[in-house]
């Protein structure tokens, strides 16, 4: 080929151009060939130093600058050849395929072939790989190497004889999660991949390697108690209700039970990996003893729903009612409360400090002259003060973030030095463990200060008068502190010029350790941040999933909620998805439960207060049912319902919370059910809020069609669905039909990868069924999803 000339697309030719500032992490030769273009044999297909592998061989040509005539040919590896201008490649090279072919044989060598016994099979990258070259048949024949599996605890199995040492997990484990207890051990061909001996992974960040491997060594061992393959499950599109970080989940479900939770990919905020609370926190949904029917007199009693509303209402007819909402309900369900029982009458349901703290958070972020971070700008901050939380156990999403962050002193020196920042050990062999500078001050030891430039632990009041003195360290005018011992001092001064040293300078804390006054300190350093033109963020972590959204939508403390009942303002309570023991003192729990002569819970759980409640009425969960939640960053995002318990079982009468309580509503007032949708209920909180105006936004509405189709729940494989009742009756029913959402409870509908699309249930395309498959969905490798949700916050 010739100087200027250009092969066309379908003969396997791509341009590699320099790569942007927003890809400088992405190895591939070109973004549409692995988004957009042909099916192309990759291990690499997550833009991070943990992926590189060698699947990789093309044959390439580059033009150099000073040269007439172009190099010859030659095979390159592209995930370890930097990009420049004018290289042309060919991926549909023969000798380039016969060379991919014959890796994936070499790494097949050793592996078992146990793809109908592998937990991972139908989602193996390996298997994708394998079907990809061509291999289909086995030529080697000598024993094969074995190893000896170990036990790494209650989340992860491990199957050692299935690995082909790419080094991933190690990579991941070791080098992006600063995980101490997985290692390698061995030499050459015979390496080992786990812990000194047997025991539970230690990082909170263990269950990503269920994904991150690319074949069966690491497995869901939650999921395995009750295996079925990818295509026989049905998902959806979900938030992780574990923390208040919004993380991306696809929870996958199959005869009527949540199966296991894989991680839905969203560029601005989880990326490729979740913490293990929220990848293996889901058994509470699949509990035995949760309310499926409405139950009267102490669950004594079982109701149909129209008995179910009628005695409701005959209940609270007459009374003085309070409803007590909920920071882990949704947006809809707490207005459907606020509905029922008056704007005057509705309490959020947060204990009166935590609800202190949770509206001044929210008060500094409206207020703040820095902007808030989502978990992926957190990465490119080069100076952090985290103040008052142990980021691992309030938010972990967040403290992974960290981890990256503090690594960016290295690349710059690379950069400096003009090497590629893919080129992960020259990098760190330029870095010398630099890192960018992290400052904590906690209360007690965290799982961030092996990455830490200075730890300082002490009370809350006294963190706070740390902060405090940054602030003033920063900006003469901000509050001095008086008091402060020198070695305070002097640590404020080491953190305030770090901070101002720094091109972006990021804040974080939170309300964790019940003190409002780290939280004003925050705010201090913040403004003093902007008064020295730093272009830096503040990030303020609520305690739950709804935290924010419920600071936005108002309502009063569950204490004052109490406080009514006891003093006789108020003689019924409408309880929605709290444990009132969780939030108060139970002595003025079992007081006011006592002084109200009606108790209504509307909740998914079995709980201390639902013991005490004269009617309780089913609410679903998050797999059971559709909502808005509000991030700490003030992301408005939206999760759908999995699956409609009704269908295997039609005595089960779990409905989402506003359904409930609007329909109770309507019961009382004697009137017409008009939210029959959930646009009905969203648009109706959207314009009663002005702050929440934009939810409506957070998700397409039910009318949304691709090519005229709902978006299936079900992948196009999916086996067994007239089957799965055949045991209540060999009547085949309908599928059930969602009314609320672009969605079916089917594998009949848009599954494709060409059309965008902001809400994606399931990685899938042709040829990529493992987790791979979520780049053909993103706009550019390791970029976003489209248009992920609403911020209600700037």
């Amino acid at each position: 080929m010739t100087t200027g000339q250009r092969r066309p697309l379908n003969h396997g030719y791509y341009s590699r151009r320099r790569q942007s500032a927003r890809s400088r992490w992405c190895r591939q030769p070109v973004t549409g060939m692995s988004v957009a273009g042909p099916r192309y044999p990759l291990f690499l297909l997550a833009p991070r130093p943990w992926q590189r592998w060698r699947l990789s061989p093309v044959r390439g040509q580059a033009v150099h600058r000073r040269e007439r005539h172009p190099w010859s040919y030659r095979h390159v590896l592209h995930d370890m050849t930097p990009a420049t201008d004018n290289t042309w490649i060919s991926i549909e090279d023969e000798e380039s395929k016969a060379f991919r072919a014959s890796v994936v044989e070499w790494l097949m060598t050793n592996h078992p072939h146990d793809c109908p016994v592998c937990e991972e099979g139908g989602h193996c990258h390996l298997q994708d790989m394998t079907v990809m070259t061509g291999h289909n048949e086995r030529r080697y024949r000598f024993t094969k190497r074995t190893h000896q599996n170990q036990e790494l605890g209650p989340f992860i199995a491990h199957e050692m004889n299935r690995c082909i040492a790419c080094y991933r997990c190690v990579r991941f484990y070791k080098d992006y999660a600063g995980g101490t207890d997985l290692g390698v051990y061995g030499a050459h061909d015979n390496v080992y991949f786990g812990r000194v001996e047997d025991g539970t992974l230690e990082s909170e960040f263990s269950g990503n390697l269920t994904e991150v491997c690319p074949t069966g060594v690491f497995t869901d061992k939650t999921h395995s108690e009750c295996y079925n393959r990818k295509w026989d499950m049905q998902f959806s599109p979900s938030i992780c209700h574990g923390c208040s970080s919004g993380c991306n989940i696809s929870p996958g479900e199959r005869y009527g039970e949540l199966r296991r939770i894989e991680n839905r990919y969203n560029g601005s905020v989880n990326q490729y990996f979740l913490c293990d609370r929220g990848r293996f926190g889901y058994g509470y949904v699949n509990r035995t003893d949760r309310p499926r029917q409405p139950l009267l007199a102490e669950g004594q009693v079982k109701l149909s729903l129209d008995e179910a509303l009628d005695k409701a209402a005959d209940l609270l007819r007459g009374r003085n009612i309070v409803g007590i909402g909920s920071p882990r309900a949704s947006l809809e369900s707490n207005y459907a409360l606020r509905e029922l029982v008056g704007a005057e009458h509705f309490y959020s349901g947060i204990e009166a400090g935590e609800l202190e703290r949770v509206r001044l958070i929210l008060k500094v972020l409206n207020d703040s002259p820095l902007p808030i971070p989502t978990l992926r700008d957190i990465e490119d901050h080069d100076a952090i003060f985290v103040l008052g939380e142990d980021l691992t156990q309030t938010a972990a999403r967040m403290a992974l973030g960290l981890r990256q962050a503090v690594k960016g002193k290295a690349e710059d020196m690379a950069a400096a030095m003009k090497v590629q920042p893919w080129l992960d050990a020259a990098v760190k062999n330029i870095g010398q463990h630099e890192l960018n500078p992290l400052f904590i001050a906690s209360l007690a030891e965290t799982r961030l200060d092996d990455i830490a430039e200075e730890c300082v632990h002490a009370a809350p009041d006294d963190l706070a008068r740390i902060g405090f003195a940054v602030a003033h360290a920063l900006d003469a005018s901000a509050p001095a502190v008086e008091g402060l011992d020198s070695e305070a001092l002097e640590l404020a001064q080491r953190i305030a010029d770090a901070l101002l040293a720094a091109k972006r300078p990021l804040i974080i804390s939170g309300s964790s350790l019940g003190s409002t006054a780290l939280i004003e300190a925050a705010a201090n350093i913040a403004k003093a941040l902007k008064l020295r033109d730093k272009q830096g963020s503040i990030s303020l972590i609520v305690p739950e999933a709804n935290s924010m959204g419920l600071a936005m939508f108002g309502g009063d403390s569950v204490d004052a909620a109490l406080q009514a009942v006891i003093s006789g303002q108020a003689d019924a309570i409408v309880v929605l998805e709290n444990d009132l023991y969780r939030r108060v003192d139970a002595k003025i729990v079992d007081a006011a439960l006592s002084a109200a002569k009606v108790v209504i819970v509307a909740d998914h759980q079995k709980t201390p207060t639902s013991d005490r409640a004269h009617l309780v009425l089913p609410a679903a969960s998050f797999a059971e049912g559709d909502g808005t939640l509000v991030s700490q960053e003030g992301r408005a995002q939206r999760f759908f319902q999995v699956f409609d318990p009704t269908y295997l079982d039609a005595s089960i009468l779990v409905h989402e919370g506003w359904r409930w309580l609007h329909a109770l509503r309507a019961t009382l007032l004697n009137k017409p059910v008009d939210w029959t949708q959930l646009d009905h209920v969203t648009e109706a909180c959207a314009s009663s809020t002005p702050q929440l105006a934009g939810i409506v936004n957070a998700a397409p509405s039910a009318s949304f069609r691709i090519k005229g189709l709902k978006l299936a729940r079900e992948p196009l494989r999916y086996s067994g669905r007239t089957a799965m009742r055949a045991n209540i009756s060999v009547h085949e029913p309908r599928t059930s039909q969602d009314i609320d959402t672009a969605f079916s409870f089917s594998m009949e509908g848009y599954s494709g990868s060409a059309e965008p699309r902001q809400q994606v249930p399931f990685a899938w395309s042709p040829g990529w069924n493992s987790p791979q498959a979520w780049n053909k969905f993103q706009d550019e490798v390791g970029g976003v999803t489209c248009a992920p949700a609403t911020r209600a916050l700037a």
